[in-house]
């Protein structure tokens, strides 16, 4: 197992919720982080809390400029990087016969080609360093929830790729994985209109009891688990469920 302290970690969606709790974590193992997103306030309200060893890079992971700033600035402020966290991502909430073309094509390209086109990028630093890539998947490819097929079949492609990518990329000891959190709060639902934040948290808090354990998951322990997958040298091509007994299907009353 590797050591976090003096890593240098890219890590997408940085500025909220799971993104933001794995940037606070890795600092504090004495990694060196660069978080992105498309929101500076944000990126900059946890940089500051975070300190020097959190750097910010402003941009969307759509656009394959802002990817390249990404990169370097990750290689700039780590001077290598060790690992990226592909954590951004977005939703829209859809009956199938409100489905809009452009709308699902908006959603796969940052779910699923900007994390493409980012291991691409981040490619030959992850190759010297026998880095990883960790993918963020999702819950909702174990238990079917209603209006969310959209976003589904992102997180579905997002596992698939994690297997085919270890494979395609051991030769290099470059490892590829992919945690697949159960309920976490998010601004996900918040950002694509579908709810307040008042109702999202309503929403999750009633979650619990759907899962084996008896609530949502926290931030941190997402984290967790991102850390122990960067840290694994002989960990590739998993997917590593952290959902409290969310996708198993049973309901605690």
């Amino acid at each position: 197992m590797r050591e976090i302290n003096g890593t240098s970690v890219l890590i997408t969606g940085g500025g909220s919720a799971i993104g933001a709790g794995a940037a606070k974590h890795f600092v504090h193992q004495g990694a060196r982080v660069t978080i992105s997103g498309r929101r500076e306030e944000s990126l900059q309200a946890v940089a500051s809390r975070l300190g020097d060893n959190c750097h910010v890079v402003v941009g969307e992971v759509a656009s394959a400029a802002d990817r390249e700033r990404m990169v370097d600035g990750a290689v700039d402020h780590g001077s290598k990087l060790d690992a990226l966290i592909s954590n951004a991502g977005n939703m829209h909430r859809n009956d199938v016969v409100d489905f809009y073309e452009q709308q699902l094509l908006d959603v796969f390209n940052t779910n699923v080609v900007a994390g493409m086109m980012l291991c691409k990028q981040a490619h030959d630093h992850l190759v010297v360093t026998h880095g990883c890539i960790v993918f963020v998947g999702s819950v909702h490819t174990q238990r079917a929830f209603p209006n969310v097929s959209p976003y589904a079949a992102t997180k579905g492609a997002l596992e698939a790729l994690t297997g085919v990518l270890a494979a395609e990329l051991g030769k290099d000891n470059f490892r590829v994985s992919c945690v697949r959190p159960g309920a976490v709060l998010t601004e996900i639902n918040v950002r694509a209109g579908v709810t307040t934040a008042d109702e999202q948290r309503e929403r999750r808090d009633g979650m619990g009891s759907m899962h084996a354990l008896g609530r949502i998951d926290t931030v941190q322990e997402i984290a967790e688990a991102f850390e122990y997958l960067v840290r694994a040298d002989w960990s590739t091509g998993n997917v590593l469920t952290v959902d409290g007994g969310l996708g198993l299907g049973v309901t605690n009353d």
